[in-house]
C-alpha cells in the first residue's frame, strides 16, 4: 500500500506542475480499480490482523479510514484542481496508518 502511496502522491504533484488532468479511461479508472483491488485485500488482512492481536494505539476503525482515504485519493490524484492541504492531509494520514500497522506487525513477530 506504500507504492500506491507514492504513486499517488507522484501523481497529484505531476498534475499540479502540469496542471493536466489524467484521461479517465486511460489513466484514472485503470489506477483506481487497481488500487481498489489491493485495498480490498489490504483492508480484510489488516482487520483480522487486529482481531487477532489487538495492538494498542490501532483500531479497526483506522483502518476503515486509512482505506477509504486511499480509494478517495487515487482518484482525487489525477485532478490538479483538487484541494492541495485536503489531498495532503489524506494521503499523510493513510500513510501514517498503514506504516503503524507495519511496525506493529513486526514488533510482534519479533
Amino acid at each position: 500500500m506504500l507504492e500506491y502511496i507514492d504513486q499517488i502522491e507522484d501523481r497529484y504533484k505531476q498534475g499540479r506542475d502540469t496542471g493536466e488532468k489524467g484521461d479517465f479511461y486511460l489513466e484514472v479508472k485503470p489506477f483506481a480499480d487497481k488500487v481498489k483491488q489491493d485495498n480490498d485485500k489490504w483492508k480484510a488482512e489488516a482487520e483480522k490482523w487486529i482481531k487477532d492481536n489487538s495492538p494498542k494505539g490501532l483500531r479497526i476503525q483506522q483502518i476503515q479510514s486509512a482505506y477509504d482515504q486511499m480509494d478517495t485519493s487515487s482518484i482525487q490524484a489525477f485532478f490538479p484542481e483538487t484541494s492541495k492541504s485536503r489531498f495532503t492531509n489524506q494521503v499523510n494520514s493513510a500513510k501514517y496508518v498503514v506504516q503503524r500497522l507495519l511496525v506493529l506487525i513486526e514488533e510482534k513477530e519479533s
